[in-house]
């Protein structure tokens, strides 16, 4: 076996191995960090999370909550908010809900959560299993820094 030959086949399994690692087949790996929901002013919220996957591609499809029965997701692109149907949890990556871009939104309260007390919802995911999160109720002008 010539240099080349040997060269070709180790770059061809080490090519291998590495896409093996990125494989979006993989199941997804989620933890959830950064909730905070700001005390709302009206019988309207918003909620804001970090979602870390440290393993394949999922989609979060919808949120669940005992304070509303209409808990949506928005995105906002261009200054515009609008309904999203799914957002993209990617692979060793992660989706950020942030004030300013994309985010859970709560209408029609069935009360007004108050700073210092936390609010239960459910993230549902196209693969993984529901997550069950307690955010806690900030101030109405919490934004944390972006480290």
């Amino acid at each position: 076996m010539n240099h080349r030959t040997v060269l070709v086949g180790a770059l061809a399994l080490t090519t291998g191995l590495a896409l093996t690692g990125c494989s979006s087949d993989s199941k997804p790996d989620l933890k959830v960090t950064g909730a905070f929901m700001p005390q709302p002013v009206g019988d309207m919220a918003a909620g804001f999370l970090i979602v870390k996957n440290d393993g394949g591609t999922d989609r979060l499809t919808s949120v669940s909550s005992s304070l509303s029965d209409h808990v949506t997701i928005h995105e906002t692109k261009n200054q515009v908010m609008r309904m999203a149907s799914s957002f993209e949890v990617p692979a060793g990556g992660e989706l950020d809900l942030e004030r300013g871009g994309s985010h859970i939104m709560f209408t029609d309260l069935k009360q007004r959560p108050k700073q210092g007390e936390t609010v239960s919802l459910e993230l549902h995911f196209e693969t993984a299993d529901p997550i069950k999160v307690d955010v806690p109720v900030k101030e109405t002008t919490y934004n944390p820094k972006k480290q």
